[in-house]
This record gives C-alpha cells, structure tokens and sequence, in this order.
C-alpha cells in the first residue's frame, strides 16, 4: 500500500495532509499520485495553485519528453483538479479560486484536445448535464463537465434552472445514455425526482441512466428518488459516469 512519503512533491503531499479528511479519499490520492511521475505532480500542483501559466509550460515539456496525452490529462491535469474538487466541496476554497484552477487545467487542455481529436480518440458516451429548475448555481455542475470531458466524454450542458421537458427534449435528439443532474438547493432537490417522474411518463426511463448531486444531496435522497447513481464530488462524478456507461454498454 502506497504512503504518502512515496509522493516525491511537497506541494501535493501538504494538499493530502492540510485537506483531504476522509480516510477513503487519502488512501484513493496517496496510491494515485504515488504511482505517477514527478513531472505529472509539478503539473497537478501547479494546477492546484491555479498557475495557468505553470500549467501551460509543464504540459508543453510534458509533450516534448514524448509523454502520452492521456497520460498528461489523467495523472496531472485531472488528478490535480480532483483535489480542488475535494476542497471546494469541503468549503477549504470557494468559487474564484475554483475559476483558477479551471482556468490553470484549460491552459493545459488546450495542447491536449488537439492530439486526441487528431489521433481519433472516440468519446466514451455521451453525457447530459443540468441544474434543475429552480436552482441558478452551476460551480459544481461546471467543475463536473470540466473533468468528464477532460475524462473522454462528450458533454452536453442545459446550463441551469433546466425544465423537465428540456431534460427530456435533449435525452430524445441525442440518445445519450447518461442524465446527469445538480441542485445546490434543498428545496430544489425535489426537482430531481420530478424529472425522473417526466421520464417515466415520456416511456424514456429505461433509456438512461440517471446520476445525482450537489451540496444537499446524498446517497439516500438519490436511491429514494429512483436514481442509478451518486456522485459526492467531481471525481467521484467521472468514476460514476465510467461505470453507468459501462452498464449501459
């Protein structure tokens, strides 16, 4: 089992120790970034600083020392931006620094995207992202989108306040397999479980998968409302994702 003296950069170590509470969560980052390379944590460190410029440089060293793009994307620039998920979702940084580090992992994405597009990479799916109605917040939904196409999915975003008949309206013109929804409001939580209802009354239910989340949300309150998944935080939306997509075949 890897320890956290494995991780050869100081910078993400002290993330790991100053941040990150839940054992799961330390054990899950601790193995991730003791495996990569020191240059892929200089890249996620950067990005937790939300050094877009930082970024930007390493990621084009990165590429000229031959490392693989995916590799780039999923052991610097996302797992870097899995720990600013974490301390967002645990109020440790709030919306302007989570603009940083978006800002940081574009400068990165942007010699990424180029070279996967070229090698035709395929998406994984096809996801569809909202906000229900009622509910204008979209940090959390946004910071999702960011990882899962960074992941390899294509990202379909209804913005906020979606209705049900925009949910259902997307789901029908582009087939996706995957409905993901976000609410930051208790009282707009009830929402989720109406759309699911206008799902069910369209015949379209059994047609995707349904995952859930934001701040009130929780394991609980997604399984009463008939979801297919739970995502507690971005990195944990892009794992779901992965796994309903594989359900969904």
């Amino acid at each position: 089992m890897a320890q956290l003296s494995d991780i050869t950069n100081a910078a993400i170590r002290r993330e790991i120790e100053d941040f990150l509470e839940r054992p799961e969560e330390i054990a899950r980052t601790v193995e991730l970034f003791a495996r990569v390379s020191p240059l892929m944590q200089e890249i996620a460190a950067a990005l937790i600083e939300g050094d877009n410029g930082a970024v930007d440089r390493l990621t084009v060293q990165a590429l000229d020392q031959s490392v693989e793009a995916l590799e780039i994307m999923d052991d610097g620039l996302i797992a870097g931006m899995g720990i600013v998920g974490i301390k967002f979702r645990e109020s440790f940084i709030f919306v302007p620094e989570v603009l940083a580090c978006a800002r940081a992992m574009k400068a990165g994405m942007a010699h990424i995207e180029p070279i996967l597009s070229a090698a035709g990479v395929e998406p994984i799916a096809t996801v569809i992202m909202g906000t229900v109605k009622g509910d204008l917040h979209d940090i959390g939904k946004n910071l999702c989108i960011m990882m899962l196409r960074g992941a390899g999915f294509e990202v379909i975003d209804l913005g906020v306040d979606t209705s049900d008949d925009a949910f259902i309206e997307d789901v029908e013109k582009h087939c996706s397999p995957i409905l993901g929804m976000s609410a930051l409001l208790t009282t707009t939580m009830p929402n989720m479980g109406k759309t699911i209802e206008a799902l069910i009354d369209a015949d379209l239910r059994d047609e995707v998968q349904i995952m859930v989340g934001g701040a009130p949300v929780t394991q609980e309150f997604a399984d009463d409302m008939g979801a297919d998944g739970y995502g507690k935080d971005a990195l944990d939306c892009v794992a779901l994702a992965k796994r309903l997509a594989e359900a969904a075949g």
